[in-house]
């Protein structure tokens, strides 16, 4: 089965990289680093902002048998550590959900937000939040928080099968076809989302303008719970998603042969990224470039075997967006800036690298 792990198309490993043995032992050593980058960042998230609350000092204080004081229990408890595992989950989906989009497309360049899954998320989403309140009274009760959670589900869903069925034919996905589709699903889901801002009040319009630059700042422990249940489902997808993207990596057809349900492989993908994407965007908004940068870095370190890359990129992409949450945090303090603007300045560039670099390969 050596074959099933090797290339994707556009991704190939640089000429004289290291051999596959060399290449695993590669990647289980940089999951251990990232496993690690992943605590210090998580230690920073904690111990950084406006407040002078000290993890240290409400360490010291359990350790001690002593209760927190009320600045620490309010800091730490209530507004940080929501924080922090917020940033994990979505900084976990969105990577891991481009490197699955880039494995099922055979492509380096898909992504959630480049080909607008995230617009028809966050589409619906807002959806929820501005019309929301039509929806029956029995209904509301019953879905609660999880309202906004599972209509950008939904929304992600429709956009990434849309995506598939208009770029895919004969077997065969068009890179330029599903470049410009995405460009066309983004632009119809920002319009209708423009006509939902026009129609929203205050409230919405605040909570409509918080999602579109992208934050964690809202961060609660009820926005965490309703996100958790879809973003571990599809983390707990994803290793039985990585021999078959492998497999499709030579054809559609050739994993067939080798005996890889192609339907049922690309059925889970979509679901996992629609739920991933969703549950990311309905709790922190439109956040950019994650899941582009983060694959494509490891597939340049470790090649792009996805029993690895898909672990990796969940750790890599936690730590990167709480990195970035920092440096929001940061950089204008005592105020903080959109984690989307620094997303997108750190990103953009090495989308711009990847696709002078690939504009061979991918004929475009």
């Amino acid at each position: 089965m050596t074959a099933l792990s090797t290339d994707i198309k556009g991704a190939n490993p640089p000429p004289g990289s290291a051999p596959l043995a060399d290449r695993r032992v590669r990647a289980r050593q940089l999951t251990v680093i990232l496993t690690l980058l992943l605590i210090v960042t998580s230690v920073l998230s904690l111990t950084t902002g406006a407040s002078d609350a000290s993890l240290w000092t409400a360490l010291k204080d359990l350790a001690a048998g002593r209760e927190l004081s009320t600045m620490d229990r309010v800091v730490l408890l209530d507004i940080r550590l929501p924080r922090l595992c917020m940033g994990i989950l979505v900084g976990a989906a969105l990577a891991l959900s481009g490197a699955v989009m880039q494995g099922l497309f055979r492509n380096p360049l898909a992504d959630p937000g480049i080909v607008g899954v995230n617009a028809g998320a966050g589409l619906a989403a807002a959806a929820a939040i501005v019309l929301g309140g039509l929806l029956p009274v029995p209904l509301q009760q019953i879905l609660g928080y999880w309202v906004v959670p599972v209509a950008a589900f939904l929304g992600g869903w429709v956009s990434t099968l849309l995506l598939y069925r208009v770029s895919t034919w004969g077997g065969r996905t068009s890179v330029a076809t599903m470049l410009l589709a995405g460009i066309a699903m983004g632009a119809l889901a920002g319009a209708a989302s423009g006509v939902l801002t026009y129609i929203s009040d205050d409230a919405q319009l605040r909570d409509l303008n918080f999602w579109g630059l992208g934050s964690l700042a809202g961060a609660t422990w009820a926005k965490v719970l309703s996100a958790l249940p879809i973003i571990c489902l599809a983390l707990a997808t994803a290793p039985f998603l990585a021999r078959g993207l492998n497999g499709m990596a030579l054809g559609e057809a050739a994993a067939g042969h080798v005996g890889i349900a192609v339907q049922r492989v690309k059925n889970t993908a979509i679901l996992a990224v629609a739920g991933a994407t969703g549950a990311a965007v309905a709790v922190s908004g439109g956040i950019g470039f994650i899941g582009i940068v983060v694959p494509h870095l490891l597939r340049l370190a470790t090649g792009p075997d996805h029993h690895s890359l898909l672990p990796n990129a969940a750790l890599l992409g936690a730590s990167l967006l709480l990195a970035a949450d920092i440096s929001a945090r940061v950089i204008v303090a005592p105020a903080e800036l959109p984690i989307g603007i620094i997303t997108a300045i750190l990103g953009a560039p090495v989308f711009l690298w990847i696709l002078l670099k690939r504009r061979g390969d991918l004929g475009i």
